[in-house]
């Protein structure tokens, strides 16, 4: 079963047939969120999942936002550990995947690149944090990983960051569409932000044998698979 009808919930599909596995993808959809109606529809939904269906595996997708000292103390990155807490507390088995930034087709204009690929595109002013990097991963990539988790873990209840080995420096990822679109950014340069230490010791035997790449290119292949430009 599949909870969701966005990027992530539309990626893992093939699990709606499954009757042992709930895979929860109906979170908020905005990190920026401050929204506590929006919090607060996600833990009902997730309460209901729980106690409807006690016995199945829940998979459920955290955010590696957790490990950004300058969003740590957001209300998004409060509510996932809240949420967090709450699996840990009520469901006998389940999966978080801590997942970083995954990019896909999606018409949300919150996500990372779609945020920063309409403003530069468009020639819309934007503030660019100068110390931040953000973790990119294809949802393809992304999904992949987590289904090779769920089939080949044999003692679940755990938490997994689902992410790339390699940060990118925000300033970085918008030079790369700069350069694949042929356009200026306009933004304004702050002095802030951190970079995320994500461990992804654990499923590098994973990329290994799905033979993911996440070489020098990697962010090149991800703008050109989902930011052609015969679509714009």
């Amino acid at each position: 079963m599949v909870i969701g009808n966005g990027m992530i919930a539309t990626r893992f599909a093939a699990y709606s047939a499954k009757k042992d596995i709930s895979v929860f993808a109906s979170g908020v959809s905005n990190s920026s969120s401050n929204a506590e109606e929006d919090f607060k529809r996600e833990i009902t939904l997730l309460t209901n999942c729980i106690q409807q269906y006690p016995e199945q595996l829940l998979v459920y997708f955290s955010t590696c936002s957790i490990y950004d000292m300058s969003l740590q103390d957001s209300a998004y990155v409060q509510h996932k550990l809240y949420i967090e807490d709450l699996i840990r507390q009520q469901v006998a088995h389940y999966l978080i995947f801590r997942v970083s930034n995954p990019v896909g087709f999606t018409s949300n204009p919150h996500t990372l690149l779609n945020y920063l690929v309409q403003h530069i595109v468009n020639k819309q002013p934007f503030n660019a944090w100068e110390y931040a990097s953000r973790n990119i991963i294809d949802i393809d990539h992304m999904f992949f990983i987590c289904d090779a988790l769920i089939k080949n873990q044999p003692h679940p209840s755990r938490i997994i960051n689902i992410a790339n080995p390699v940060n990118y420096p925000v300033i970085s990822i918008i030079d790369h569409i700069e350069q694949h679109f042929q356009k200026k950014a306009n933004y304004t340069l702050l002095t802030k932000g951190n970079s995320p230490l994500i461990d992804t010791t654990e499923i590098q035997p994973i990329f290994e044998s799905l033979q993911i790449h996440f070489d020098k290119d990697y962010l090149v292949r991800v703008l050109k698979k989902y930011y052609p430009l015969h679509d714009l």
